[in-house]
């Protein structure tokens, strides 16, 4: 079957582009690392789109980069987000979707909608250039960042909340000795503090609603561990983490609603 409708999440670091039937199910998706020439990328990756679309196929348009997507509807990250998590789930939950440029908590009622939603400041170090900054420097692959923090004996507090300031901290802990996988597991530790703090500010009080987790740093087993081991609870990682918001961007010009 041919797609009927087009989603495009242009955010900070990836760019990602679905194609969905009438039934919402993904006909053909992309996912690239997002290019400072924003305009053509995503004119390319829709043509790849609608050579398996219906003609005429709408686009909805969410991320940072929204606005910059021609012929389209244009969305707020929170709506598509929440409605990408619920296709999914298709019950209430409390999304957390950790990119490269913020994080997002977001309480997703019985019927898909936002009941309540709550961002980090502006400052990098609620977000996953948190860790790609500081991984970088350390000289830490992504793929072995899990191993590294499943391998310390202890944890190394990083204290500073400035990515800047955590980076010379991290620089000066390596010149004092302490062990690289301690380091690893107090970054993580340290990023899912801060995202704790907005979680507990939207759960319900009895902490009985699931918990997910979506966007690239979902992919990192290691924050999801550190999620989990402050919030004391369970965190399930949504499938193509980094494609919900696209997602929902699609179903939101979906002809007729999603079914």
């Amino acid at each position: 079957m041919r797609a009927v409708a087009l989603g495009v999440d242009v955010g900070s670091t990836t760019c990602k582009a679905v194609a969905l039937d009438a039934a919402g199910r993904t006909v053909l998706e992309r996912l690239e690392p997002a290019d400072p020439r924003v305009e053509p990328q995503v004119e390319r990756m829709l043509e790849e789109l609608r050579a398996v679309a219906e003609p005429g196929a709408p686009v909805g348009a969410t991320g940072y980069g929204r606005k910059r997507v021609r012929s389209s509807r244009v969305l707020t990250e929170i709506t598509c987000h929440a409605r990408g998590a619920f296709a999914h789930a298709g019950r209430p939950g409390l999304l957390v979707d950790m990119g490269g440029q913020d994080t997002k908590v977001i309480r997703i009622g019985v019927h898909g909608e936002v009941l309540d939603f709550a961002m980090n400041d502006k400052c990098a170090a609620g977000t996953g250039r948190f860790l790609e900054v500081i991984l970088g420097r350390l000289r830490v692959p992504l793929a072995e960042v899990a191993g590294f923090a499943r391998a310390a004996d202890r944890k190394v507090a990083v204290s500073s909340t400035c990515t800047v300031f955590a980076e010379s901290e991290v620089i000066s802990l390596v010149a004092a000795g302490e062990p690289l996988s301690g380091i690893v597991r107090g970054l993580h530790q340290a990023l899912a503090a801060r995202v704790a703090a907005l979680l507990r500010a939207s759960a319900d009080a009895a902490g009985e609603i699931e918990i997910w987790m979506s966007g690239g740093v979902a992919q990192n087993a290691a924050m999801v561990a550190a999620l989990e081991e402050a919030l004391g609870r369970a965190v399930a990682v949504l499938p193509r983490p980094q494609l919900v918001g696209a997602i929902g961007a699609a179903l939101a010009v979906l002809p007729g609603g999603h079914p």
